[in-house]
């Protein structure tokens, strides 16, 4: 158990990558306000990503296939030293959140750190999760995931100083590589999926 919560989290929080967000205007907003919000949208979508799924018609395997490509592309601007807000938003996004008073919740919370990446792993993760006491793993990851970004946000200030711009740079690349090889397990288990299917 304590491994599939370890495996679940650590899934999470690379993508989340909240040392990465800490260097995006942090001083301005509230990190409580962030964190909240990363979890509330994490259980929303651990509950209701299965019934959207079975709504459309969906199945698993073509989830996991498409979010092993979202996580991959992902990964490759982490590696590539790429800033977070071009993986995750786009220009007009990212225009229209400047002219916001509060941006804690749009764009820093979602779809910053709440992306498509973390949108697709936790649906993948849920459905993974048949039993009640997979799901209580999964919601325990979420927690923590959404602790450790409080936690992370909290100290943003500190983090900055200590890594520098050099140090954040290769977190978030050694974090890309971790979702890369996430990436392509679930791209390989979702193709390898389909193809037994079909």
């Amino acid at each position: 158990m304590l491994k599939a919560i370890l495996f679940d989290t650590i899934s999470l929080i690379t993508i989340l990558n909240p040392i990465a967000a800490a260097a995006v205007m942090i001083s301005l907003v509230k990190y409580s306000d962030i964190s909240f919000t990363v979890l509330i949208a994490s259980i929303i979508t651990m509950i209701a990503g299965g019934w959207v799924l079975k709504i459309f018609g969906i199945n698993l395997p073509s989830i996991k296939a498409i979010g092993g490509v979202v996580l991959l592309i992902i990964a490759l601007n982490m590696i590539q030293g790429k800033e977070i807000s071009p993986t995750n938003t786009t220009k007009d996004e990212h225009e229209a959140a400047q002219e916001k008073e509060n941006i804690a919740i749009i764009p820093l919370a979602i779809p910053v750190l709440f992306g498509p990446g973390v949108i697709t792993t936790i649906i993948v993760l849920s459905e993974k999760s048949k039993k009640l006491i997979d799901k209580g793993v999964l919601f325990t990851a979420i927690v923590l995931s959404a602790l450790i970004v409080y936690i992370t946000l909290k100290n943003a200030s500190f983090i900055s100083k200590f890594l520098g711009v050099n140090g954040i740079k290769i977190v978030t690349r050694i974090m890309g590589l971790i979702i890369g090889a996430i990436s392509f397990l679930f791209l390989i288990g979702g193709v390898k999926a389909l193809w037994l299917i079909s």
